[in-house]
């Protein structure tokens, strides 16, 4: 039995989301990131090197998110 996107709700989603990126990240090796990518993460760097912006732990960024959203 399949669902479609329209009948799940959002925290089948959200679910569904997170079994992705689990699933994509085991198989990272056959990813390669496109040439721009090296230039956003630079950017990125130096700007959390400035104290412009800061890491937020991933885990404790997924939980605010599943806060405000589920």
């Amino acid at each position: 039995m399949t669902l479609s996107i329209e009948e799940m709700t959002k925290e089948e989603k959200l679910r569904m989301m997170e079994a992705l990126w689990i699933d994509l990240t085991r198989r990272e090796e056959e990813f390669v990131s496109p040439n721009w990518h090296k230039d956003v993460l630079k950017a990125r760097k130096k700007r959390v090197e400035s104290g412009e912006e800061k890491y937020v732990d991933w885990e404790l960024a997924k939980k605010e998110l599943h806060k405000r959203f589920v």
